[in-house]
């Protein structure tokens, strides 16, 4: 994790690293939305495109090519010379290369290249939201390991919650956040969340002997899909969306570590 000041500002913008175990769950989509709801609330925000091999947040957003990870990989450009404005949220994004199978097996010395560059952006951002790819491949395990925060994206589907579980207990034995938090997406209800939250929760007591704070639910909602066809931006398209006002519910919060009583610290061994 990065190194924070005991006084004073945080020496480097807090990592919020946004994961799943299985892809097809939103999570690209939640972490644009919540860089965004971010901005929307004065917070200086970067989102980082971490999928390292399949990246589609410059997709999403519909932006025109440009200086991307690539670039900072092959040592062309630094990281502040290849993070891009997204102009429309009044947040800035660091673009992975989408179909690069090069940036998936990134050597662990370029990765850590990386995260450096990521802690070193300290007076220019409060949060770094790194949107992960799906999976637990070595990359994305050391960056979910590096990060302060860890959401788990997950569903209602049975196969979904499988895999959340995978990443916190991934999480766990690689020594990773112990601020752990669980975001249920495309939920029925808000009431169908909290249950789905729930029988994960029971099942990480139950094996893990601890259980991550739920941070949010976020209802099904058809201007999701929508908003993403047109590669617009949900808040900004659809004002007052039920999805997107679950976000921003949530999004505040992310800036504050979990309360200790909280912590998700599974006992190793």
């Amino acid at each position: 994790m990065m190194t924070r000041a005991s006084d004073g500002p945080p020496t480097a913008p807090r990592l919020i690293a946004v994961a799943s175990g299985k892809g097809g769950v939103g999570k690209t989509w939640l972490a644009i939305t919540l860089a965004h709801a971010l901005a929307r609330a004065g917070r200086r925000v970067l989102l980082f495109d971490g999928d390292l091999g399949l990246a589609n947040v410059d997709i999403q957003l519909g932006l025109l090519p440009g200086p991307d990870l690539s670039a900072v990989v092959s040592g062309a450009m630094g990281i502040g010379e290849a993070i891009r404005a997204c102009e429309p949220g009044g947040f800035d994004i660091l673009p992975g290369r989408s179909g690069s199978g090069a940036l998936a097996s990134l050597p662990a010395a370029m990765l850590e290249r990386v995260l450096d560059g990521l802690g070193a952006l300290g007076a220019r951002y409060e949060a770094v939201l790194l949107d992960l790819g799906a999976g637990l491949d070595r990359g994305t395990r050391r960056l979910t390991a590096a990060s302060d925060t860890l959401l788990v994206v997950a569903t209602e589907e049975p196969a979904s919650l499988t895999d959340a579980y995978a990443v916190l207990k991934v999480n766990a034995a690689d020594g990773g956040s112990t601020d752990a938090r669980v975001v249920v997406n495309q939920a029925t209800s808000r009431a169908a969340g909290e249950r789905t939250y729930a029988t994960l929760a029971r099942a990480c007591r139950q094996f893990l002997g601890a259980a991550p704070a739920l941070a949010g639910v976020v209802r099904q909602d058809a201007k999701v899909r929508e908003a993403i066809r047109r590669q617009c931006l949900l808040l900004t398209r659809h004002p007052g969306a039920a999805a997107g006002e679950d976000v921003e519910a949530m999004a505040p919060a992310l800036l504050q570590p979990a309360p200790a009583e909280v912590a998700f610290s599974p006992p190793l061994g």
